[in-house]
Parts: C-alpha cells; structure tokens; sequence
C-alpha cells in the first residue's frame, strides 16, 4: 500500500509539471487530477481495511474554501472529502487541496482519516436544511429589480425571474445530508455525507442502514 500511494503522488506531481510546461490540456488535466486524487484516496483508506475486506461502496465530493483575505483572482481552497463503505465499516478521508500544489493525501495537505464500524452506528438520519442564504439573495435580486423600476426596463423582468427562480430553488429543494448517529460517545467532527442525491451516497446509506437493521436484530 505505501508504494502503491507513493507511486500515485509521484505520478500526481508529473502531472502538474507537465500541465504548468503546456504538455497536458486543461480539460485532461482537470480529469487526470480527479482520477488519480480519488484514486490517491482510495489507497490510503484501503491501508484501514482488514485482510480480504472490499470496497462496496465510495462517494467523494468537494467545496470551495474561500478566505477574506484572498484575491477574487485567486482560485479558493477546495476541501474535498471521500467515503468508502466496506462489509464492516465506513471510512473518511478529508484534505485540503489548494490549486498550486498536487493532491498528496498526507499531513501535507492537512489530510485525515477516520473511521466508524458498523456496530458502532445506532442510526443513519437524513437531515434537510432550507437554503436561506439562496433565498435571502434572491429576494435582493427581486427587491432591486422592482426598485429600479423603469431603470432597468430589458434586464428588470429578467432579475425578476432569475431571483424569483432562487427563491423558489431555495424552497423547494433544501440541502440534505446523511448523518451518522453512533453508539456512545459522539465523533468529532460528526459523520456527515452531503450530495446525497448521487448513485455512491445513496449505496452507502442502503449499506448502512442494512448492517445497522442486521446488528439490531442480532441483540434482540
């Protein structure tokens, strides 16, 4: 396993070379880094797993970390996380990557990795949360676009929509996420899986919901 990832974070490093001399276009690049990244971090959880214990399931996703102190020029912090779920236990791999240097999954890019078993889970909640600050711009765009008034007479409606759109989106489709209520004393920081409306969240949460409905019917 060690060379395994070694070799990736080597191959990692070529690739931004020859992405910074122009030998490898963006687009390529852009999904090189993604394939290898995941792959990366696929390793290095994999270095938790017991003899003969598979991946069933991943799930990985990642967000912009964006600083006051930061350029609008500059491109942000992503932080990105990845969730393997095997027969006996869920496992996070979390980094920080910034733009300039390759992925490394190590200290450094501030990686960590933690992991819960099964029997330690007393439930998989789903958790949902209306996206007040969509709604609260697109009441702004709203508002503006009214006061202005003949301003604004070809771009007006179009803010109208376009904000009343937001608001509605905002409404209707709230932001969810997986929580993962464990046994006893609680995680820190807690087990949360966003973007669960993909194909590998979804598995993950059929998973462990069915080794939790297993254990449970086991102590009964």
């Amino acid at each position: 396993m060690p060379a395994e990832a070694d070799e990736l974070r080597q191959e990692l490093r070529d690739l931004f070379e020859r992405h910074a001399r122009g030998d490898v276009r963006d687009k390529d690049f852009r999904r090189l880094l993604a394939e290898k990244s995941v792959a990366l971090s696929r390793v290095v959880a994999s270095a938790r797993f017991s003899p003969g214990e598979a991946i069933l399931a991943e799930h990985h996703l990642e967000h912009s970390h964006f600083k006051l102190n930061q350029s609008l020029l500059d491109e942000p912090e992503q932080a990105v996380a990845s969730f393997f779920a095997s027969e006996h236990r869920l496992i996070r791999v979390r980094s920080t990557l910034l733009p300039s240097r390759p992925v490394s999954c190590d200290d450094a890019d501030h990686t960590a990795v933690d992991e819960l078993a099964y029997t330690n889970m007393r439930q998989a909640v789903v958790r949902k949360e209306i996206r007040w600050g969509e709604i609260a711009v697109g009441c702004m765009i709203t508002l503006m676009a009214l006061l202005m008034g003949r301003t604004l007479a070809v771009t007006g409606p179009l803010l109208v929509v376009l904000g009343v759109a937001g608001i509605l989106h905002g409404l209707l489709l709230p932001t969810r996420w997986i929580e993962i209520v464990p046994r006893g004393a609680e995680t820190d920081p807690p087990f949360l899986i966003h973007g669960i409306r993909r194909k590998g969240a979804r598995k993950i949460l059929a998973i462990i919901r069915g080794a939790i409905t297993t254990e449970n019917s086991e102590v009964q």
